[in-house]
């Protein structure tokens, strides 16, 4: 039987890692202005990708870490994965591509990423991975076309310039959290934000599992089988699949 010790994560071609994401990411995008990719093999085979590049709100950002260089973080703006992997996957390919991030680009001292309690799940796999829990708010930037079906967020209407079209479209109802892996512990001191007990999930209602709402107290989580994400670029699932929503 495969474990995630069994998987090989290195960096990957931009081309390969976007059609990676098309192919798994149950949205069929990628994220444009992604800088690092990381391939995921298994047996040779690439069946995961994460990419990580600039937040699209980069200077405000940066203002959840007092002091923080214009290159010091990035943002963990997708994560996709097949449901061929084995558990733990995602926790054994981020700490991978962490080890890589310190060594060669030493002045990143924070990773930010979203988490879809709107589509998705809380962010199960960031909370196991060392990521501290810095804010949970309803989501109010997603639309469904009411014609395509298609979730939207609202930066993404605005660059297409369909603003106005897009506010006639159904809201979807969740949360979004927002997470930060420190790369760099000597950083966690200049956060300006507080960090949250991961109990406030709970106790908000924000908890959800693969795009349902499990029961409190439950102990799934958004981790096995089908895996796959997006992170905050454009805030939709961080662990899903194509496969997940049909």
């Amino acid at each position: 039987m495969r474990s995630a010790k069994d998987l090989i994560v290195k960096p990957i071609r931009a081309s390969i890692g976007n059609q990676k994401c098309i192919d798994l990411h149950y949205s069929g995008k990628y994220v444009r202005n992604s800088q690092i990719h990381f391939g995921v093999f298994l047996d040779g085979k690439l069946e995961g990708v994460m990419q990580f590049g600039p937040p699209i709100n980069k200077k405000g950002s940066m203002s959840i870490v007092e002091g923080t260089r214009w290159d010091g973080m990035l943002e963990l703006n997708r994560m996709a994965f097949s449901d061929v992997l084995p558990r733990n996957s995602e926790s054994r390919a981020m700490a991978v591509a962490f080890r890589v991030i310190k060594k060669q680009y030493p002045q990143i001292e924070w990773v930010l990423s979203f988490s879809d309690a709107t589509q998705c799940g809380d962010g199960a796999i960031y909370r196991a991975s060392g990521f501290v829990l810095t804010d949970i708010r309803k989501s109010k930037a997603l639309r469904r076309n009411p014609a395509t079906g298609e979730v939207m967020h609202d930066i993404q209407a605005h660059h297409l310039m369909i603003k106005k079209d897009f506010r006639a479209w159904p809201r979807l109802e969740g949360f979004q959290l927002r997470y930060i892996k420190f790369l760099n512990e000597a950083a966690r001191s200049r956060l300006a934000v507080s960090v949250l007990p991961f109990s406030a999930i709970d106790e908000l209602g924000a908890r959800m599992y693969r795009g349902s709402k499990p029961s409190v107290g439950s102990v799934e989580s958004d981790t096995p089988a089908i895996q796959a994400g997006e992170g905050g670029a454009t805030p939709t699932s961080t662990l899903q699949t194509k496969e997940a929503h049909g």
